[in-house]
């Protein structure tokens, strides 16, 4: 494993340079210096009379597939400790104060010394790794102290260094874990083809988690003129790439008895008021809401906040996700789970949800503002809605429970 500990070590180099012009890359480091000393510290709040399982998660996406199972452990057996880890600072910062979690650190270097360090500290009596996360030295260290390992919502393809000719280090790495609970029939099988077989076939655990938010979705009393009346595309997630597709729908496309609610990634001051500045429509921050008495003329409303997206969908008819111009498609579960059909650009091929929306007729995948505005002029008829948006909750009720099999298994354990 000399070119893996070499990789690392380039990893970490890069990580150093990057950190002086890269906020994120900043934190990074600053999460991970003295990290003993402070993992020290926090573990003195563990109590070792009860459980402690130690949860790793790259970073937000797949703490939202591990959540459902933190809760319904806490919910099963409220005794139980949890150790939540994470390697990126875009997971860590924001749920640094998850309030079911007993301890939130980051997840120190991959190496030899680091592993058995990390484990003398906590010593968990189970770990459980979140879809990608595959650590050589963790998942090394974790079997030779004998800790029951798990990986969940796991996603195998081709490309992996499982699969390749010279991926015998790696396919060891899948030997050490417990059980592997995969997300489709096809990484199964892929794992049955190199000899594994200690998987089960169980789903997304984030489907419970958009489920149960769509069931008990918040209100919001002050959309209500707003949206009164009138057909709502929400458009989620979106960068300045899905902005300059969507800009051309809005102001040369627009329906008179449709509206547009806006909810950026990054809720940057300048750049809202630059995609407002380019619009014909009237338009709105949601900030602004309470000065206005007349929305009715309102078409677009700029969401300049960040936590009501996921509540927000319950209003519309149609949605757009962002992130497929980009590096990669955002969250398309949240929005099929009030049941609407969605839009989305190219690449999207990674997520099994958003293959599956394509191939059934619940989402559209665009390559520029003339298949946009060709796939919202379908979407905007009441038949077409219908039957899309039958297709995308389909994929939401065929998929929930995940994460009762998943902690079924923990608590048997």
């Amino acid at each position: 494993m000399l070119l893996y500990r070499f990789a690392i070590l380039l990893y970490y180099m890069a990580i150093r340079l990057a950190s002086l012009f890269s906020k994120k890359a900043s934190l990074w480091l600053k999460g991970r210096r003295h990290w003993k000393k402070r993992h020290l510290q926090l573990s003195t709040s563990i109590n070792r009379q009860f459980s402690l399982i130690w949860i790793h998660c790259a970073s937000l996406g797949e703490f939202e597939q591990g959540r459902p199972i933190i809760e319904l452990l806490k919910k099963e057996q409220p005794d139980c400790q949890i150790l939540l880890s994470f390697f990126s600072p875009s997971g860590y910062e924001i749920r640094k104060n998850y309030e079911a979690a007993d301890a939130v650190v980051y997840l120190p270097l991959d190496t030899p010394s680091n592993a058995k360090a990390f484990l003398d500290i906590w010593k968990p009596d189970m770990a459980i790794f979140v879809k990608y996360e595959f650590w050589y030295y963790h998942f090394k260290a974790l079997y030779i102290q004998n800790i029951p390992t798990l990986l969940v919502a796991a996603l195998f393809r081709p490309n992996q260094l499982f699969f390749k000719w010279y991926g015998t280090p790696f396919r060891e790495m899948l030997s050490w874990l417990d059980h592997i609970f995969v997300q489709n029939q096809e990484s199964a099988n892929r794992l049955s083809d190199i000899g594994v077989q200690n998987w089960t076939v169980c789903g997304d655990p984030r489907v419970d988690r958009v489920a149960d938010i769509a069931d008990s979705a918040r209100h919001f009393p002050e959309l209500a003129t707003f949206v009164e009346g009138s057909n709502i595309i929400v458009a989620g997630s979106t960068w300045p790439e899905d902005e300059t597709i969507l800009l051309p729908l809005l102001n040369k496309h627009w329906q008179k008895d449709w509206k547009a609610i806006i909810a950026p990634h990054n809720i940057n001051n300048k750049q809202i008021s630059q995609f407002i500045d380019q619009l014909d429509l009237a338009a709105i921050r949601y900030s602004e809401l309470s000065t206005k008495d007349d929305l009715q003329d309102i078409k677009v409303l700029v969401i300049d906040n960040i936590g009501m997206l996921s509540s927000l969908y319950q209003f519309g008819k149609i949605a757009y996700i962002g992130g497929a111009f980009r590096t990669g498609l955002h969250n398309t579960l949240e929005p099929i789970a009030f049941g609407l059909p969605v839009i989305f650009g190219p690449k999207y091929h990674k997520f099994e949800e958003a293959r599956y929306l394509v191939e059934s007729g619940g989402g559209y995948s665009i390559e520029n503002e003339e298949s946009l505005f060709t796939v919202f002029h379908e979407l905007s008829q009441p038949d077409k809605n219908k039957a899309a948006s039958a297709k995308a909750i389909t994929y939401i009720q065929n998929n929930r429970g995940a994460s009762k099999k998943i902690s079924k298994y923990l608590l048997n354990k």
